[in-house]
Parts: structure tokens; C-alpha cells; sequence
């Protein structure tokens, strides 16, 4: 398959997709954007999750607009260069919103309390551990806090 027959393929299910929602194309590029930004996130939970989820949707959205350059060119029928950046910022807005605000939305870590955890220490038996636990490692430093406490 050719680039171009590629491109006209792209262009005929964009318009079958458009007729069968009844959306204008706007409207289309702003819901593909945040759903695609919306799966690779859920999809990818670890460390930098936000930004490949945005750099998914740029990929997407500059494929997009090649894609229809390339249709438009095999037509001899070209948009001003106006239109196709008017699309990329449909569909980047909202997941650069959402990369923006994304590092608030996300869970704090967890930081260890050392005041509950020396607390707690001396209560602790190796039976509550369970089977193939290995015991906890106390290092020399809480050892002589304590004594010079007591």
C-alpha cells in the first residue's frame, strides 16, 4: 500500500466517522486527543506516564495532519498551513492541561515516619514476619539513640 492510497484510506474512515457521530472534525480531534492521552496514561503508570501520554497524542495528532497533507496534495487541493495547526491545537489542548496540572492529580509517596517506625521497634517478634520473611535489619544508629534516651 502507498503512501498515498494510505493517506485516502485515512480520509475516507475520518469522513465515515464523522458522518456516523454527527460531530464536526473539531470536535473529533479534541475526543481522539484526550482519549488516546487517556488510555497510554492508564496503560502506563510508572515514572514519565504523563509525558509519553502527551507525546502519544503529538504523534498522533502530527501523523494525523501528514496524513492529510499527503490526501490533499494527491488531490492538488491544499489547506492553508492555518488549518492543519488549528487541528494539532484541538487535539493537543486538553492533554496539555492535563500534563500541566498531572503532576497534583498524581498520589504523594509515601515518606517513612523514623519517630512511628524506632517506636514501634522493640514490639516487633520475628513470628508476626511470617514464613520466608527475612528480619528486619537494625542498624547501630537507632541502637545507640535508644540507649541514650533510656
Amino acid at each position: 500500500m502507498t503512501l498515498i492510497e494510505l493517506a485516502s484510506l485515512f480520509e475516507a474512515r475520518k469522513i465515515s466517522v464523522i458522518e456516523a457521530t454527527g460531530l464536526d472534525k473539531d470536535a473529533l480531534h479534541v475526543y481522539f486527543g484526550l482519549t488516546l492521552f487517556l488510555l497510554v496514561r492508564f496503560a502506563w503508570r510508572r515514572r514519565g506516564g504523563w509525558l509519553v501520554a502527551w507525546l502519544a497524542v503529538l504523534a498522533m495528532a502530527c501523523g494525523g495532519e501528514w496524513l492529510d497533507l499527503t490526501a490533499e496534495y494527491s488531490r492538488s487541493a491544499i489547506q492553508p498551513d492555518a488549518a492543519h495547526w488549528h487541528d494539532i491545537w484541538n487535539t493537543m489542548f486538553w492533554p496539555t492541561v492535563l500534563l500541566v496540572v498531572g503532576r497534583w492529580l498524581q498520589p504523594k509517596a509515601k515518606v517513612p515516619d523514623p519517630a512511628a517506625e524506632t517506636a514501634g521497634a522493640g514490639s516487633l517478634r520475628i513470628e508476626d514476619l511470617g514464613e520466608g520473611t527475612p528480619p528486619p535489619v537494625r542498624s547501630g544508629e537507632d541502637a545507640e539513640r535508644r540507649l541514650e534516651q533510656a
